[in-house]
């Protein structure tokens, strides 16, 4: 076993959210099922948005956990600073529209300023099952063996103009659902940034860990060994 990975995960957790919970699982089975040691630590929003530049670099990678999302604002702002890391970033739920708002001001994808991203489409606190159809190689592969029915209480669109702008220069589209709204998207500038509508968490057992999950790990194994 080499060295340990220190994730921060974003989020204000509450054990309550079934969310939260199957978070902590998820980083426990992907640790068995890779042999590694994993320490995780929760870090709230407040807290996150004071890092200086220099202490984004104390962590091999980072969660952003799914919702609630307490102050959007404050994500806002520490997704932008996570883009510009070369740290490995995996990003769940309803913070997949926030990166989607990040994207459009940063790369100014809107010239127009109009609404390119819908409200959430999952009504009430329950999750709703989504059948994902993979796009890219990578990602094809990365699901042969795993069901692609994942769990989600948040659903968001993508209006056409933003999948045109966004798919050119910024971000790569690694798969859509069944309603063809992108699901999981990638940063073209970045390492390993990779963003997911649904929950992933919420389906991964000890026994079969979910795939984004545990290549998120070796991801931040492989950052890590660069630099060590």
């Amino acid at each position: 076993m080499g060295q340990s990975l220190k994730i921060a995960i974003i989020g204000d957790f509450n054990f309550s959210y079934n969310s939260h919970h199957a978070t902590n699982l998820a980083i426990d089975h992907s640790a068995h099922f890779l042999d590694i040691e994993i320490n995780y630590y929760w870090i709230k929003l407040n807290e996150v948005v004071k890092f200086k530049r220099q202490q984004y670099q104390e962590y091999d990678g980072y969660i952003v956990a799914p919702g609630p999302i307490l102050n959007p604002f404050f994500l806002h702002g520490i997704l932008k600073e996570l883009i510009k890391i070369q740290t490995p970033v995996l990003v769940n739920g309803e913070p997949f529209s926030i990166l989607l708002d990040v994207l459009i001001n940063m790369y100014r994808l809107s010239s127009q300023q109009e609404k390119l991203i819908s409200d959430n489409l999952v009504e009430g606190q329950h999750f709703e099952k989504i059948n994902i159809s993979p796009h890219s190689e990578s990602f094809r592969m990365l699901y042969q063996n795993y069901s692609t029915i994942e769990l989600t209480s948040s659903r968001f669109s993508m209006y056409p103009q933003l999948v045109h702008s966004s798919t050119e220069d910024v971000a790569d589209i690694e798969a859509y659902n069944q309603f063809e709204d992108a699901e999981i998207i990638s940063l073209k500038s970045h390492p390993f940034f990779v963003a997911t509508g649904f929950s992933p968490q919420i389906s991964s057992t000890r026994e079969l860990p979910h795939p984004l999950f545990y290549t998120f790990f070796k991801a931040c194994q492989i950052e890590l060994d660069k630099v060590g």
